[in-house]
């Protein structure tokens, strides 16, 4: 008997081990290695940048028109990046690359874009969906989010300053209409340059999703220096 108790007392000291060392590799070591990894992506855009490889060409819905429009990026590659985020309200540090692509690889390198939506500053909804928790968690503050609050992008040429419409709206994964042209629910009325960003929810789990609104405000070149909504 007591044998047996001691062979039952080493197992579930082992188990617990067991459990500790995951939850480290979850909490901890997924984030050191997305950090690095994102840190990586960002530093191979800015040497692309420097380098001079941007093509862009026009927006053919806006040509011939007075409406301002923002270049057209070339077509975006799958798996790499392509631009950088930035959310003041997650703090003036916080900025992440943004890839072509939503695969579960893809999203520990940082934040994706869904294949099937606008590009960046184009007439439509680009979208883009983020970790809440693990790999870095870089969607953790998403509940802050309020409207108003900007969310700054920039390809390499130019800065994208959206403005958030909506406090986080909360639905089920199934709900697709959110990355809509026009979202069903998000209370546009017409076509626009929309940005939709996506997490899970609950913090720790996936049965639903937050979703948040933003329109794009303002652009200007990357020569004019940083927007407004970037200077402290």
């Amino acid at each position: 008997m007591r044998v047996l108790l001691r062979t039952f007392s080493e197992l579930c000291i082992t188990v617990g081990t067991l459990i500790v060392l995951f939850v480290v590799y979850v909490l901890f070591w997924t984030g050191v290695k997305a950090d690095s990894a994102m840190d990586g992506q960002i530093d191979d855009l800015r040497d692309q940048w420097a380098q001079g490889s941007v093509p862009t060409g026009t927006d053919d819905e806006a040509a011939g028109t007075s409406e301002t429009s923002p270049k057209k990026p070339a077509p975006y590659k799958d798996g790499k990046p392509f631009a950088v985020m930035y959310i003041p309200r997650f703090g003036f540090t916080w900025n992440k690359p943004v890839l072509q692509g939503t695969g579960t690889d893809l999203l520990k390198k940082g934040l994706g874009h869904y294949g099937d939506t606008a590009q960046l500053g184009q007439r439509g909804n680009f979208s883009v969906a983020g970790h809440r928790r693990t790999y870095g968690d870089p969607f953790k503050d998403f509940p802050e989010l309020r409207p108003n609050d900007p969310v700054v992008l920039t390809d390499g040429t130019t800065w994208f300053t959206y403005r958030v419409d909506n406090k986080p709206y909360k639905t089920l994964p199934g709900d697709i209409d959110v990355i809509d042209p026009v979202p069903r629910k998000s209370g546009y009325e017409g076509p626009g340059r929309y940005l939709t960003l996506t997490t899970c929810e609950p913090e720790w789990g996936h049965s639903h999703r937050l979703i948040v609104w933003a329109h794009l405000d303002a652009t200007q070149p990357v020569e004019a220096g940083k927007p407004e909504a970037l200077r402290r």
